[in-house]
């Protein structure tokens, strides 16, 4: 029997065609069969659109600050070295409050790293239980944060449209104001919001100490690999248009483009701000999974759950820096794939044992203006099985 979505509330059930959706009432005219194409979102991304504008939300949501990424206590500095030794960030600041601390990695002029330790009750821990998580239930890439001029606006409007949030009231740090949304259940994912009071970038939350830090000097070939390009969450096919709509919802980003990849039932949905801004990307399936033949991306989330995937950085002479990350002992899922002719290349690494992270390295060539081309994205879907 098919899947449907509700239009209204948004809810996914197993009914007749003509059934009422179980959760609100609906009926017919607004029930969707999941089975993904670009129809439902053509007919959804400019309803969500112009809801945005009416509620005021209409230049309140800039681009990516920076990201979350929570580990286990144990793995913090392994983590931080993990990073420091496959991408061109370097620790730009470190702060401790109790038993939380946070070591910032930034510089590159992109959005900054924040690798977290918790110390309370953990929200996402029920999206770490899955075959391949479970074993590190506090490990995740939690959340991405977006820069917002009027932090306590934002709140209040998306309150008002049923937005959860995390806190009941905005978050202060030392140079900052704060909310977050609660995950969400389609990619597992919290967004982030953050006014920054000061000229200056200050994560430190109130009353916090600085961390000493000792990490070895940067080699000197990670300086070609520069800012966060892209991140790319893997979800389940049924949930795959309500995770685009979700975003576009919550920031100012739009639904720019899709390619299937029908042979590993995969689809790949890029979300923009702008050609220049780091872009949000969807991994989903065709279908839902149904066994190990569902391909790569469904296996994928059966295994660890709705989560991203892989972090990708823009990087400079990518095949001597490619070499120089083999040579160091860096280990690959794939070659790299693409050419100049065809205007880019791009790589996986093996997951990262502490953050459970791949990262991408991706050089665009001259003057191509695309994104994605359909022949690298089928090759790194593939890849995606062998970890």
């Amino acid at each position: 029997m098919a899947k449907l979505i509700c239009s209204k509330c948004k809810q996914v059930f197993k009914q007749a065609e003509k059934a009422r959706c179980p959760k609100c009432g609906s009926t017919a005219p607004h029930v969707y069969d999941f089975e993904n194409s670009e129809e439902y979102l053509d007919q959804q991304v400019p309803l969500i659109l112009e809801e945005r504008k009416e509620a005021g939300l209409e230049g309140l949501v800039g681009g990516l600050d920076s990201v979350l990424i929570n580990v286990e206590a144990e793995m913090q500095m392994k983590a931080v070295r993990e990073i420091l030794n496959s991408t061109g960030l370097r620790i730009t600041d470190a702060f401790g409050k109790g038993s939380k601390r946070t070591y910032v990695l930034g510089g590159t002029g992109g959005a900054d790293l924040l690798i977290t330790i918790r110390d309370d009750e953990n929200p996402f821990q029920e999206m770490n239980e899955h075959p391949r998580t479970s074993h590190l239930p506090n490990t995740r890439l939690e959340t991405l944060v977006f820069e917002t001029s009027d932090v306590n606006k934002y709140l209040d409007i998306q309150r008002s449209r049923g937005v959860s949030f995390m806190t009941e009231d905005v978050v202060h740090g030392e140079g900052y104001s704060f909310v977050q949304t609660t995950p969400s259940r389609f990619t597992g994912n919290s967004l982030g919001f953050i006014q920054w009071l000061g000229s200056r970038k200050d994560y430190r939350q109130l009353s916090s100490d600085p961390l000493d830090w000792d990490v070895e000097p940067k080699k000197e070939f990670l300086k070609k690999i520069g800012k966060l390009d892209h991140a790319a969450t893997r979800i389940r096919a049924e949930h795959r248009d309500l995770a685009i709509l979700e975003l576009i919802s919550l920031t100012h980003y739009h639904f720019d483009f899709a390619i299937y990849v029908k042979v590993f039932n995969s689809i790949t949905s890029v979300a923009r701000l702008s050609q220049e801004d780091f872009a949000m990307v969807f991994t989903s399936g065709i279908s839902n999974y149904s066994g190990e033949s569902s391909g790569p991306t469904e296996t994928f989330v059966h295994n660890y759950g709705p989560r991203v995937h892989h972090l990708a950085f823009q990087t400079e002479d990518i095949e001597e820096t490619f070499q120089a990350l083999r040579n160091d002992g860096q280990k690959f899922l794939i070659d790299l794939v693409g050419s100049p002719d065809e205007g880019l290349r791009q790589t996986f690494t093996e997951p990262f044992p502490s953050t459970l992270l791949v990262n991408e390295y991706i050089h665009r060539y001259g003057d191509f203006d695309g994104f994605f081309t359909k022949n690298n994205v089928t090759l790194l879907t593939e890849a995606t099985g062998r970890q």
